[in-house]
């Protein structure tokens, strides 16, 4: 089964359900999200993939001791997941998403997503 790993930046606090910030910020986040995770994907060499449907495991590695609500971090995800879809080419609808168990404490935080197809 061929697969990929990618490592992303921590989640922007803005891009949070619980976030009561102005429209226009929680925009800009969300397309800087996006964008991001596009061009982290294609740095990383994974490009299109040729399958009906993939695997996508997120894996947590928070910043901090902070306990952060599982839902809120899928939630925060969703603008990375629109990258990710946009550059592998297989809509999010397609995916079986999983969440893996959390890592332990890592400077700044980061996401882990292995891609299985």
């Amino acid at each position: 089964m061929p697969e990929a790993k990618l490592f992303l930046s921590w989640p922007d606090k803005k891009l949070s359900p619980n976030f009561r910030g102005h429209w226009t910020v929680v925009a800009k986040a969300k397309k800087k999200a996006k964008n991001d995770t596009y061009y982290a994907v294609l740095e990383q060499g994974i490009g299109k993939i040729e399958a009906d449907r993939i695997t996508v495991r997120y894996s947590f590695y928070p910043p901090n001791r902070h306990h952060y609500d599982t839902d809120n971090l899928v939630s925060r995800m969703k603008a990375a997941g629109d990258g990710i879809a946009l550059a592998i080419g297989i809509d999010d609808s397609k995916w079986e998403l999983q969440i893996a168990p959390r890592g332990p404490i890592q400077k700044n935080g980061l996401v882990k997503v292995e891609l299985e197809w």
